[in-house]
């Protein structure tokens, strides 16, 4: 946003363009206007920008173009609205924000709702402003959401840093804060726990959004208590039922389609099969990892899907643009093509496809046929968002033991149950052997250990605990310290010798992931910034994580994007069964339980 101006210091030169007293930057010429506040498109469409903003939208532009104008003929094509994610975490991409930008721009992203959530569990309100400022220097639109659960579930777990009513209040302060992240304690809320409350009355002062984050299926009074306290719109929902339910509360119904979380097409039906209005609807990614930003796409590969689930095309892309915009307050900035917003405007062929053949931000061209034109230098992050992998001492196998009561010879445990493309888990239990008085995996039953390393504060604790799921079938394990939401190490194996050695190894490389089979290492990506972020290029990135697919698959996982789904086994704050520094929890009711069935 580095060259962005607001509307009134260039409301006068976007007047002189339009009537053709002075000369527009760019003009483009012959195009298909998807009009988004219309509904409409409107063929031998002209569009005159004069520096980052839209001077003249109309059938001849030929009044605003001069010698030194740059015209761009779109020779028939559609020009669409920038698209805008509305709510996203760019460390689920592994990499910093402006290599996340490199890697979306080309695929017609010109604006971003980030909430930097997982560094602010890691680094506190320092390491909010540090993504703060690096959105800042790029040329796309990229708004912060203060993060508002840090810790996300207080007494559940332990985060590097803590976020409360007064760090809120000073971002609510800085340019480019858009409002609240998304407002996870959702039982904290309904019960009226006061710091969640002041959290949200700091921002509600502050005149900005409130995000939501309502994980749980009860429709009933915690969810109508929840609605009452503030957030503005909800990305949780998987069913029809739910979208149904958070519109008629008059909030906003966010659809993700992540890498691995694919809420959109049970949910658009309430759009297709039930009629309701679908400018109360927004779509966004919440979550993609960096091969699918290099390989399939951003905004445009979820447009694309949602028009696949049987939208029309200015709809999905409405629920790309303006509903966003509006939203968020920012209608007069962004999410359409109409005189005073910022020139976002991609050129495109096709509809329903969506090729991205040209992106303009700002009114400068930034793309062109999925390659960026123009030059992002890398920003570097400094030492304190860095060496933040900090064990306490080296790890051993037995670290990684599970004990069970002197004499028994099997033990019924409680375990948390992967479930493929979503993230809630199920709360299962199996009856495990016990040899030599330590609770075995039984592979048979595709249950393997899980194990949540402390990494902020050197204590040297291990939470153990069961998973099931991953279909692990050779001696192996599988470390990371990208686990949601207070980025401790999360290890999967069968094998806890490979699962020392693991943990070890993300210590050595100040974090990443890494997969070990049978005592070698097989795959790993380093994520030096807080341990959730490379320094490295989005395409070198998605390279390893490549390789870190292949890795799981060798090891007999075959789960979609197994490394997210992984990345979420101790998010506290969706059910029904977690991990944390603390223990396991069960988040239906909140509260810690034994790993062993009475």
């Amino acid at each position: 946003m580095s060259n962005r101006k607001p509307w009134h210091e260039m409301a006068k030169d976007l007047v002189d363009v339009a009537m053709g007293r002075k000369t527009a930057d760019l003009v483009i010429r012959n195009g298909r206007w998807v009009n988004v506040h219309s509904g409409e498109i409107l063929p031998g469409t002209d569009v005159a920008v004069s520096g980052c903003r839209i001077a003249y939208v109309g059938e001849d532009a030929g009044h605003t173009i001069g010698l030194q104008t740059e015209v761009i003929n779109a020779h028939g094509r559609y020009l669409i609205p920038g698209l805008c994610d509305a709510h996203m975490h760019v460390e689920s991409g592994m990499v910093t924000v402006t290599e996340f930008a490199r890697a979306v721009i080309p695929h017609g992203t010109t604006s971003m709702f980030i909430d930097p959530h997982e560094i602010a569990n890691v680094l506190g309100l320092p390491g909010v402003k540090l993504m703060h400022d690096e959105a800042e220097t790029l040329p796309i639109n990229i708004y912060v959401q203060m993060p508002s659960c840090v810790p996300s579930a207080p007494g559940l777990e332990t985060p590097g840093a803590s976020i409360g009513p007064a760090e809120v209040a000073e971002a609510m302060s800085w340019k480019g804060i858009v409002g609240l992240g998304e407002m996870m304690n959702f039982p904290g809320v309904a019960n009226g726990v006061d710091k969640m409350h002041a959290i949200m009355a700091e921002t509600m002062k502050a005149g900005k959004v409130i995000g939501g984050h309502y994980a749980s299926l009860d429709l009933g009074l915690p969810f109508h208590g929840y609605v009452a306290g503030g957030p503005a719109d909800d990305h949780e929902g998987t069913r029809a039922e739910d979208a149904v339910a958070r519109v008629r509360q008059g909030m906003k119904v966010m659809l993700r389609q992540g890498s691995a979380w694919h809420d959109v097409a049970t949910q658009v039906k309430a759009i297709t099969e039930q009629g309701l209005e679908s400018r109360n609807f927004i779509l966004c990614t919440d979550d993609s990892h960096s091969g699918t930003l290099v390989h399939d796409g951003h905004m445009n590969r979820v447009v694309r899907h949602a028009i696949s689930e049987g939208l029309k095309p200015v709809t999905a892309i409405q629920m790309a643009t303006l509903n966003t915009a509006e939203h968020f307050g920012l209608e007069k900035d962004l999410g359409s093509i109409t005189p005073g917003r910022y020139a976002d405007i991609i050129i495109s062929s096709d509809l329903v496809q969506l090729p991205i053949e040209m992106v303009i931000a700002g009114g400068k061209i930034l793309a062109s046929n999925g390659q960026l034109v123009v030059d992002l230098p890398a920003y570097d992050y400094p030492d304190l968002a860095k060496d933040t992998v900090k064990l306490g001492k080296r790890l051993q196998a037995a670290d990684f033991d599970v004990m069970a009561p002197d004499g028994v010879a099997q033990v019924n445990v409680r375990t948390i149950g992967v479930v493929e493309n979503q993230a809630p888990t199920r709360a299962l239990e199996h009856l495990l052997p016990v040899r030599d008085g330590r609770v075995q995996m039984e592979l048979a039953q595709d249950v393997c250990q899980i194990a949540l390393v402390e990494r902020h504060r050197a204590t040297g604790g291990v939470t153990n605990g069961f998973v099931s799921g991953f279909g692990l079938t050779v001696p192996c394990a599988i470390g990371s310290t990208v686990a949601h939401d207070s980025h401790h190490m999360i290890v999967v194996g069968t094998d806890k010798e490979d699962m020392a050695t693991a943990a070890n190894r993300l210590g050595e490389v100040g974090g990443g992931m890494v997969v070990f089979r049978e005592g070698k290492e097989i795959a790993l990506v380093e994520l030096p910034i807080a341990g959730l972020m490379s320094d490295e290029r989005a395409e070198k990135v998605a390279a390893k994580a490549a390789r870190l697919v292949d890795a799981f698959q060798a090891c007999g996982c075959g789960l979609n994007n197994a490394n997210m789904q992984l990345s979420l086994l101790a998010l506290v704050v969706i059910p029904e069964l977690r991990i944390s520094d603390l223990g396991i929890v069960d988040v239906m009711q909140f509260e810690m339980v034994p790993l062993l069935v009475a």
